[in-house]
């Protein structure tokens, strides 16, 4: 018994390690001037730039405008990320609501067709999507940003398997209670979908924080790049003999880890029991 354990614990450390690693040294390096990463490549040591790079990351005006900087592409990312995240879980579970407890004709249907979507990923439906927000006068905004993919399939899916899984007494007792649809909704399946909420919230938080094709799609501003995007900007400043600044590149590879990561610490029970409870 006490060998497994320890053969268990010794996996999960592996796997600790095969993970962290690569984050570790990557902060490390951000630590090192970029003429030392050049020549060294990556730094398993401090380097002792810490302050001057990620100050410089976060708030030196750069870019073709001279206007952007690490600040306003987070602001950016948050702004995709919570809003692909709060968007897609209210059209999810309003999809999923209708699909369950309106029952109609060609619901079932409805539903299918929803998610062979999952067969499409973006790259297959970009250019229509690019082109009917290009159509709208929506490049170059917040609303051409998350709007288009909004729709999720997956959030449907598990909301509607926990809908499927709250018992029909609930229903009918709104129903001797006087409650209307909307109120049902609002006042019983809102509160018990707490858990899944925030699991499929984390889950489209992440998505839209690490997109990368479509912003670089939707947007040739400075003033909507991503934290994503600005980490490619700077690799690409190879002109004579310009070294890129790697150390800015590292750091904002971190940054732009630092929310998904706090937000999956702050709600991860929630995350594991939402998934798991729509399997009852």
């Amino acid at each position: 018994m006490h060998r497994t354990k320890f053969f268990d614990h010794l996996i999960l450390m592996i796997g600790v390690f095969v993970m962290v690693a690569p984050v570790v040294m990557a902060f490390l390096t951000s630590t090192h001037e970029a003429a030392e990463i050049h020549m060294n490549g990556l730094q398993a040591t401090w380097g002792g730039h810490f302050v001057e790079t990620y100050s410089k990351v976060l708030t030196k005006q750069g870019g073709f405008t001279g206007e952007v900087t690490g600040l306003r592409m987070m602001m950016n990312s948050l702004v995709l990320g919570l809003g692909f995240a709060v968007g897609k879980v209210i059209l999810s579970m309003l999809a999923a609501y209708a699909i369950v407890y309106f029952r109609f004709r060609l619901g079932t249907l409805f539903f299918w067709m929803i998610f062979t979507t999952l067969l499409l990923p973006l790259e297959v439906r970009i250019l229509p999507s690019y082109e009917v927000m290009n159509i709208l006068g929506l490049t170059n905004t917040y609303t051409g940003l998350i709007v288009p993919l909004l729709a999720s399939a997956t959030g449907t899916f598990y909301f509607r398997q926990f809908f499927k899984s709250i018992p029909d007494e609930l229903l009918e007792a709104a129903r001797i209670d006087g409650a209307g649809p909307f109120k049902f909704f609002i006042d019983i399946l809102v509160p018990l979908s707490k858990t899944m909420v925030a699991a499929i919230f984390i889950i489209m938080f992440v998505y839209g924080w690490n997109q990368y094709l479509w912003p670089m799609l939707m947007t040739t501003d400075e003033r909507y790049f991503t934290l994503v995007r600005g980490v490619k900007q700077i690799l690409q400043v190879w002109i004579g003999s310009q070294v890129p600044d790697y150390n800015e590149a590292f750091a904002l590879a971190i940054l732009a880890m630092l929310p998904p990561v706090l937000i999956v610490m702050l709600f991860q029970r929630w995350f594991i029991k939402g998934l798991t409870e729509g399997d009852k």
